[in-house]
């Protein structure tokens, strides 16, 4: 199955976090974060939305609850999952800019652009070209998400939501 949506939204949020422990914060805040997406694509593999295909266009929005065991020990930072890594980060105060390299069915490198005002809100983009290989073939893909995250609470809801994966994986 083709994820990358729902991906990519955590990944934004990992992201956030990332990016205040990169900048020498103590780790960003834990608690309810609620991530907004608006995914667009240029070229797609197969039909977007057809059945074992990747996910329509749109926005999507979804919420994330992080605990301080999380954010500390990095758990949805994207480079510790699947095929897909950040790689040649730089880390300014308030942004971080990144390659996105998949290695896996996705191949490919996508550039991952974020900005954090604080450690409650941020917002980013990632651009990702590439191939995917479906039928034997490797076929172009190319995507960008745009993603806004907010900590709506420093408490998560008593049956929280399952966090998401943290990065697009390859079938």
């Amino acid at each position: 199955m083709y994820r990358v949506g729902m991906g990519v939204a955590c990944f934004m949020v990992s992201a956030a976090v990332a990016l205040a422990q990169d900048a020498g914060h103590h780790s960003g805040k834990p608690g309810l974060w609620e991530v907004t997406s608006t995914m667009t694509w240029q070229k797609s593999p197969v039909p977007p939305g057809s059945p074992g295909g990747p996910p329509g266009a749109g926005t999507h929005t979804t919420s994330v609850c992080l605990t301080q065991e999380m954010v500390d020990a990095g758990a949805l930072l994207p480079q510790s999952r699947g095929q897909c890594r950040l790689e040649n980060k730089v880390v300014k105060p308030g942004s971080v800019t990144a390659d996105y390299v998949c290695t896996g069915r996705m191949k490919g490198k996508g550039l991952l652009q974020a900005t954090y005002p604080d450690l409650e809100h941020s917002t980013g983009t990632l651009h990702f070209e590439g191939t995917f290989e479906t039928g034997g073939q490797a076929r172009p893909v190319e995507w960008t998400t745009v993603s806004n995250s907010v900590l709506k609470s420093a408490q998560c809801p008593s049956n929280p939501p399952a966090p998401a994966p943290a990065t697009p994986k390859a079938p």
